[in-house]
């Protein structure tokens, strides 16, 4: 087997690791780490900007660490400032099934490729991921975190982060957040007729667009609610209710609201329990707003597309 590796990086320098890597572990603080996840040669790193003490690099059994000598001993103050005086700019370059866990410190990560399993956490620092299609846990304290185009599942926790999803590809989604703001967009496509969603905020904005039923049928049973934010709809089948303070949309969109809403027109029951739906659609936020949105036709898409529906 294998021996383990190890590696002292004061300079910018570029390694090849010969041995296969199954999992990436990277704990730094400032600057930006970038994990590209490929489909065939051997895992790489490029270290292009340093500042601060080197850079401890490590591979054993197929596991590849990147952090620093003192971070065992440091971990624990990691909010102390004196902790954040080094920056770091690196590149990995694994394949496309490793394990990836990344704990960033006043640093911005970028995670594109990867079908492994992805682990991040962050304090301060922006996080991004593209053409993600393993399931993700993400904890942060106040980076803002975006994925284009994600395919699995997503648990994501923040106090303070904003978080976006373009285009997500429909995994279940369960996100909770107590100042951010939250904005899901759910491309079209039959990954996405039975969206699973579950958004928590106190104060933060909480938006969810949907695809236009002209390009794709979701099927999802709705509840959002708060206690002192507006409230707007996009979608007739679904009714917006309460006049001062609470106020909450309920029903179920797709086929099963449609046979809800042909049992008895207008009727808030029967657009709440007419049949099942696959999906579901949970909000609740204490002061932020709620807004379900809906996506213009495909072939209709422009910037100056506006929604249509009520707002309350």
């Amino acid at each position: 087997m294998p021996g383990q590796s190890e590696w002292s990086i004061a300079a910018p320098q570029k390694l090849t690791f010969e041995e296969p890597v199954t999992a990436l572990k990277v704990c730094v603080a400032g600057g930006t780490v970038n994990v590209v996840g490929t489909g065939s040669g051997p895992a790489r790193l490029e270290l292009t900007d340093i500042d601060g003490p080197p850079l401890a690099v490590s591979l054993d059994g197929g596991a590849l660490t990147v952090g620093y000598e003192d971070l065992p001993k440091k971990v624990l103050k990691w909010l102390d400032r004196t902790t954040w005086k080094r920056r770091v700019t690196v590149t990995l370059t694994v394949p496309a099934a490793t394990r990836v866990e990344v704990a960033v410190v006043g640093a911005d990560a970028v995670v594109s490729g990867i079908s492994g399993p992805t682990d991040l956490k962050g304090v301060s620092g922006d996080t991004t991921l593209v053409g993600v299609t393993g399931d993700v846990r993400a904890d942060t304290v106040s980076g803002r975190f975006e994925a284009q185009a994600l395919a699995g599942d997503l648990r994501f926790h923040s106090v303070s982060g904003d978080l976006t999803l373009v285009e997500s590809g429909g995994g279940s989604v369960h996100a909770d957040s107590v100042s951010g703001d939250m904005l899901v967009d759910l491309a079209a496509g039959a990954a996405v007729s039975t969206p699973s969603l579950t958004l928590t905020s106190v104060s933060g904005e909480v938006a969810i667009r949907l695809p236009h039923p002209r390009d794709a049928r979701v099927d999802a049973e709705v509840d959002a609610n708060t206690t002192t934010g507006s409230v707007s709809c996009a979608f007739e089948d679904l009714r917006v209710s309460g006049q001062w303070g609470a106020k909450r949309i309920t029903g179920t969109l797709g086929a099963a609201g449609s046979a809800g809403a042909a049992g008895s027109a207008g009727s808030a029951g029967s657009a709440g329990s007419g049949g099942k739906a696959g999906g579901r659609l949970k909000v609740t936020t204490v002061s932020g707003g709620v807004a379900l949105l809906r996506r213009p036709p495909a072939q209709d898409a422009s910037p100056d597309s506006a929604p249509h529906g009520k707002v309350l």
